[in-house]
C-alpha cells in the first residue's frame, strides 16, 4: 500500500504489514543501502526569479516540483583537523566515529547541517503572507523546521529543540538564518560533530543557479569548541521530486551498525536516546 501526502497538511500515514525483517533491518543511519545520489550535473540556467527580482527557493512556477539533495552525502562539513574542539568534544566525535549509532536512525529530528545530509532531500516552503519559512524534511523524522522571517527576536525563555528557535532575513539572494535554542539529542552533522545546549548557528543559504544552492553554516558553542569555525557543502536541485511517504520505524536497530558492530554481539540499549 502507498500513501502520500501534502507538506502543508503535514498528515501521517502507516504502512501496514512490513515483512519483520525488512523493519528491523537496515544500514547506516537508518536510510537505504544505496541511497540515491544526487543527479548528474548538467549546465543550469539562471535561478528563478519572482517579479521583484528576489530569488526563489524552488521553481519557478508550481508547476515545477522539487526538492534540494545534498551534493555528496557522506561528505564532511569541513576539515575536522581545523575544528578548534574542546578536549571532550574530540572524545566524543571519535567515539561517534567508531560506533555510529546516531540518533536520526531512531526517528530523531536533525537540527542544522544535519538537515540537509540525507539522500532524500528537504523542501523549502514560504507563506510569505504568514511570513515564514518552512523547510520539510523527507526522510528520517518526516518533520519540519519554522524560519520566522517577521524581524522578531529570539525570546528569552527557550526551551531547546531539536531544530532550535531559526529567525531569518534575505541579504541579497542569500538567505540567512539565525538559530539558538538547540537540545543535545542530534548530531550537529552526520559524522558526528558534537555540540551543547550553548550552540549558536547562522545558517546562509545561496542559490547560485538554477540547481545549485550553497550551504554556509557558523558555528558558535563555547560549550564544545574553543572558537567559532565555519563549514559548507553544496546542495543540488532535485527536479520533479515531491514529498512522499517516508517510514521511519521507532523500533528499526539499523542493522549491523548497532548490533553484532566489529565482533559484538549485544549493544547496551538503557538510553532512549544516544549521546
Amino acid at each position: 500500500m502507498t500513501c502520500r501526502f501534502h507538506a502543508a497538511a503535514a498528515l501521517t500515514c502507516f504502512l501496514i504489514g512490513v515483512p519483520l525483517a525488512v523493519a528491523q533491518l537496515g544500514p547506516p543511519n537508518g536510510e537505504t543501502a544505496e541511497p540515491r545520489a544526487a543527479p548528474p550535473r548538467q549546465p543550469a540556467g539562471p535561478a528563478p526569479r519572482r517579479a521583484d527580482g528576489r530569488v526563489l527557493l524552488g521553481g519557478a512556477g508550481p508547476e515545477q516540483k522539487g526538492v534540494w539533495v545534498p551534493v555528496g552525502i557522506g561528505e564532511p562539513l569541513t576539515d575536522v583537523e581545523q575544528v578548534p574542539f574542546q578536549a571532550w568534544a574530540r572524545a566524543l566525535y571519535d567515539a561517534r566515529l567508531a560506533t555510529r549509532m546516531e540518533p536520526h536512525s531512531r526517528c530523531k529530528p536533525s537540527g542544522a547541517a544535519r538537515q540537509f545530509q540525507t539522500p532524500y532531500g528537504v523542501e523549502f516552503v514560504e507563506l510569505e503572507d504568514f511570513e515564514r519559512i518552512y523547510i520539510f524534511d523527507i526522510g528520517g523524522p518526516h518533520s519540519f523546521r519554522t524560519v520566522y522571517m517577521d524581524g522578531r527576536a529570539h525570546p528569552g525563555d527557550l526551551t531547546p529543540t531539536y531544530y532550535g528557535h531559526s529567525i531569518g532575513w534575505w541579504e541579497g539572494d542569500t538567505l540567512v538564518i539565525d538559530t539558538v535554542g538547540y537540545a543535545e539529542g542530534f548530531w550537529l552533522d552526520r559524522r558526528g560533530l558534537p555540540h551543547t545546549e550553548a550552540l549558536h548557528t547562522t545558517e546562509r543559504f545561496t542559490r547560485l543557479d538554477a540547481a545549485t544552492m550553497k550551504y554556509e553554516m557558523i558555528v558558535d558553542d563555547p560549550g564544545a569548541y574553543t572558537a567559532p569555525w565555519t563549514g559548507s557543502f553544496d546542495l543540488r536541485w532535485q527536479a520533479g521530486t515531491e514529498l512522499f511517504e517516508y517510514i521511519c520505524q521507532e523500533a528499526n536497530l539499523a542493522g549491523d551498525l548497532l548490533v553484532g558492530l566489529e565482533g559484538r554481539t549485544s549493544v547496551e540499549r538503557t538510553s532512549v536516546i544516544v549521546p
